[in-house]
């Protein structure tokens, strides 16, 4: 065979490689989860930690009505928190702290709150302090985010983005952490972060930068107020389905069919699975961990990383080709 008959056959195999696979189901749903080794790791959607872990202990977390909030909310109430949860919608609070606290029998606090407006976070924690005192735990998971070409990009939508991410983050860090410090309180601070924070994406660059900038906040914060009683960390999560996220991301469904061929698992991630880790992270049981950039996401960031890693698509038969090829070589 010749050496360009040699790269004809190689380049119509990798072709056939890197062409996506059909999806089969009639959901978004049940696609992401069709990777047939994904049985092989089922979520597991119970908390993990005792109840009574956080008896005596009060919750603040940031864009907690909904989504990725509202179940670490959950979580922390069955676990014996008093939770205080914050965002902008007053309503959904209300209804998302009616229906938690029915369940669990322990007490959610609605609050509403813009985390952009510092004055706001400022009125905010001074009723926290006056009427709850200082919380335990703080967790920053308000955020906002849509895709689109950079080129599209207003500077109303980049500061929007980056207020609410970045901004929003260390308005309530900073205050809360001042207050803390004034009082000789120790706390634990839980940001939630992305991915791509670390390599950069297209069509996502005001959240890119924001989450960037709150993972370099937390390890800054982390060398700086450890003295102070303080731990700082931040869980980097992959693709979780939640409506809201996915909604204004993906809101045909077929980027994520196509996404979740690259995750090793085989599949999305659940949301009482960032859940699960993250309550383990504002626990005692972790008091060691600090500074830490955490991530989340099914294997699937260390194995996009990889140049050939889409050759596990290649089939046995295919292999036998190319190693026949690659053997054929002589020289260097």
């Amino acid at each position: 065979m010749s050496a360009l008959s040699r790269n004809l056959v190689v380049l119509k195999i990798l072709e056939k490689v890197m062409k996506p696979l059909p999806c089969t189901g009639s959901s978004v749903r049940q696609c992401s989860s069709s990777e047939e080794h994904a049985k092989f790791f089922p979520p597991e959607l119970s908390p993990m930690l005792p109840a009574g872990t956080f008896k005596n202990k009060t919750a603040f977390l940031t864009g907690g009505g909904t989504g990725l909030g509202r179940g670490m909310a959950q979580f922390l109430s069955h676990l014996g928190a008093r939770v205080i949860i914050a965002s902008r919608k007053l309503p959904v609070l209300e209804q998302t702290a009616k229906e938690i606290s029915q369940e669990t029998g322990n007490k959610v606090i609605p609050l509403a709150m813009d985390v952009r407006d510092p004055n706001v976070v400022k009125a905010t924690f001074d009723r926290v302090e006056q009427e709850f005192g200082l919380p335990n735990i703080i967790i920053n998971n308000a955020a906002g985010n849509f895709v689109s070409p950079s080129e599209r990009l207003s500077p109303n939508a980049w500061k929007t983005v980056v207020d609410i991410v970045l901004n929003g983050t260390a308005f309530v860090t900073l205050d809360v952490g001042k207050r803390l410090i004034k009082e000789g309180k120790g706390a634990v601070f839980l940001n939630i972060s992305t991915d791509y924070a670390e390599t950069g994406s297209g069509f996502v660059a005001p959240s890119s930068a924001a989450k960037a900038g709150v993972e370099t906040l937390t390890k800054s914060l982390n060398a700086e107020w450890s003295r102070y009683g303080m731990r700082f960390n931040c869980i980097s999560p992959g693709p979780i389905r939640t409506k809201g996220a996915f909604d204004r991301l993906d809101p045909g469904g077929k980027f994520i069919r196509e996404f979740t061929k690259r995750i090793p698992a085989g599949r999305t991630g659940e949301v009482a699975e960032l859940c699960n880790l993250a309550v383990y992270l504002v626990s005692d049981y972790s008091n060691w961990i600090s500074g830490q950039i955490i991530r989340i996401n099914g294997g699937e960031f260390p194995s996009g990383s990889g140049m050939f890693n889409p050759l596990k698509q290649v089939t046995k038969e295919q292999w036998d080709v190319m190693e026949a090829m690659i053997r054929s070589v002589k020289g260097s």
